[in-house]
């Protein structure tokens, strides 16, 4: 597993210029591909130290399967790859946005956003998005 330094305490964690991802208590932190042409948001997932450091170095999105709990770069198989254009982590370190040039769908549905359905009735039901 690859190691980070430690998180720092309070504001030193909000202004450090070190890397510093705190993971959650099961080694995990929350990723959010968004496209890097049209800002939508592409999809949600999960990365642990391994996942965040290989996505680093080749530069192409690898995350944590929670289901399968191994490493899954994404397009390995479907073909639908996100190549990193940018990655940024948030003022505490606890999630990452990676901006990615997305080829085919991010969903696993074939959809290009996992965020394609529309809370609607005051929460009752969802409609689907006519983007």
């Amino acid at each position: 597993m690859t190691d980070y330094p430690d998180p720092l305490s309070g504001s030193a964690q909000d202004e450090t210029r070190d890397l510093r991802p705190k993971f959650n208590a099961e080694g995990l932190i929350a990723a959010i591909a968004q496209d890097a042409g049209t800002g939508e948001v592409l999809m949600l997932a999960w990365m642990n130290a391994d996942a965040l450091a290989a996505t680093i170095e080749t530069g192409r999105a690898t995350y944590w399967s929670r289901s399968r709990q191994t490493l899954w770069v994404k397009g390995e198989t479907s073909g639908h790859v996100q190549q990193i254009v940018e990655l940024r982590i948030d003022c505490d370190q606890d999630a990452v946005l990676l901006k990615v040039n997305q080829t085919g769908g991010a969903c696993h549905t074939g959809r290009a956003s996992c965020f394609y359905r529309i809370v609607e009735d005051g929460g009752r039901s969802l409609s689907v998005a006519k983007d």
